[in-house]
């Protein structure tokens, strides 16, 4: 069982025992709604307020430090980025999540020029509802797709072999639902 440790604990220990993801949430089913702030666009940003409007595209991020991150290093979040409109223009929202703290989640927006929104979940509490995992000091990254009514609809775990769910592979999957 994971115990959540208090906020004034450096990030990297809550995340020192490694777990592995967990497919805990049911495929046609609403994942656990949040309210984070959205560093990228300075508001806070509600999942329940797609549900019925459009789908959505969680892509939980892997931002270990301040000192440890650059465009090579965040390729998967830089692609995101780079396809940003066009997930847009099929219609879905696309919403980043780091751990880390807004000041550090506002360093990585400025420093590698995002236009999508990032989210701060500096407690990683919704990275902990969604069981995306953690090892080596932060949570592991995930890709999940909520359909336009907000349920759960494609879910990519974090693996050696398959670190992220590429945006072309995202892209196809929207235009299934």
């Amino acid at each position: 069982m994971l115990t959540t440790l208090p906020a004034a604990t450096p990030a990297w220990w809550r995340y020192w025992v490694p777990l592995p993801p967990l497919l805990g949430l049911p495929f046609g089913q609403i994942p656990p709604d949040f309210a984070l702030w959205d560093v990228t666009h300075q508001r806070t940003v509600r999942l329940a307020n797609w549900r019925g409007k459009q789908p959505v595209v969680l892509v939980f991020c892997r931002i270990t430090a301040a000192i440890a991150y650059g465009a090579q290093t965040h390729d998967h979040l830089m692609a995101m980025d780079k396809a940003y409109a066009q997930f847009r223009n099929a219609g879905a929202e696309v919403l980043a999540i780091s751990s880390q703290p807004q000041r550090q989640t506002q360093a990585v927006v400025e420093d590698l020029g995002l236009s999508l929104p990032l989210l701060s979940d500096p407690t990683g509490t919704v990275f902990q509802a969604y069981h995306t995992g953690q090892a080596w000091g932060a949570p592991l990254p995930a890709q999940f797709m909520l359909d336009a009514q907000g349920r759960l609809r494609y879910c990519h775990l974090f693996s050696l072999l398959h670190q992220a769910a590429a945006p072309e592979t995202l892209l196809a999957t929207l235009e299934q639902l």
